[in-house]
């Protein structure tokens, strides 16, 4: 306790403790939608796209790569969501062809065009995160508060078309709801997060704050609001205490806040079971 008092001491810390917290709050509200709609691993597919954009942003001496990079795989976001109504390759599919292509051909960019010394481990650390999360500017952290609110304040004012669209999509059209905005809206919030997330898990971990709450609070509860509301509370605790976790014992970020998510998930698997008299 007394270490983890004195490294809170540092700005850069409790920047990063906020940052990771708000992070995986958004994931995990949006989390419960994905799930519910069987794409769970869009998440992981725009991470993908996120990680081609910066090799391309990179390639072509792009200063400001985090608004080009969010601007690439919000537009991906759109197309994976919407597109998918009227083209011949839908769901699953095309969250896996677009997300392979981008991861290789962002692979393939930064071994051709890199001018690193490192290219392995700069591709190790956006892969699967790295200590950027702990060297974030003040810009950083107000961007990542600013979107943060507005994540939040969007769930709450459209949580009854969420509700509807994510349980039943025809049966909201019928009643005069525009499902297609509510999912491309659902598409740009998640894309965004994900290029938020970069820096705190990594592109391949990312999925992890968007599927193991919402799956965890699925395993005690059943109604939407309360696997929400414990998917969102469970998430930020997973999240701290990961960070806190890492920070103390030295261990990558990224993959610590995943493994306590795991634990989690096991914890409220067998809570789950022993509710319902299984165990």
């Amino acid at each position: 306790m007394t270490k983890l008092i004195s490294y809170l001491q540092y700005p850069f810390v409790r920047n990063a403790l906020i940052v990771g917290v708000l992070i995986a709050l958004c994931a995990s509200l949006l989390g419960v939608t994905l799930v519910l709609k069987r794409f769970s691993f869009i998440g992981d597919g725009l991470s993908h796209v996120a990680f081609g954009a910066i090799s391309i942003a990179a390639v072509a001496g792009i200063t400001n790569d985090t608004l080009f990079t969010m601007i690439v795989t919000v537009v991906s976001a759109v197309l994976i969501l919407g597109g998918g109504r009227y083209a011949k390759i839908k769901g699953d599919a095309s969250i896996a062809m677009i997300s392979v292509s981008a991861l290789a051909l962002g692979y393939l960019l930064t071994n051709v065009f890199s001018t690193s010394s490192n290219v392995s481990g700069d591709v190790c650390s956006t892969l699967f995160g790295s200590t950027l999360i702990l060297t974030l500017s003040r810009a950083d952290v107000i961007l990542c508060i600013t979107v943060s609110i507005v994540v939040v304040a969007l769930f709450i004012f459209f949580y009854n078309k969420i509700f509807a669209v994510t349980f039943d999509e025809d049966f909201a059209r019928a009643t005069g709801t525009r499902a297609d905005v509510y999912n491309y809206l659902i598409a740009i919030i998640i894309a965004v997060i994900v290029v938020l997330a970069m820096n705190l898990v990594g592109s391949l971990l990312i999925s992890a704050l968007v599927v193991f709450p919402a799956m965890s609070a699925m395993r005690v509860f059943k109604s939407f609001k309360k696997v929400t509301i414990c998917s969102a509370v469970l998430s930020v605790i997973c999240a701290f205490s990961g960070m806190v976790i890492a920070i103390l014992a030295g261990t990558p970020v990224g993959s610590t806040i995943v493994v306590t998510d795991i634990v989690a998930f096991v914890l409220f698997s067998i809570v789950g079971k022993i509710t319902e008299g299984r165990i």
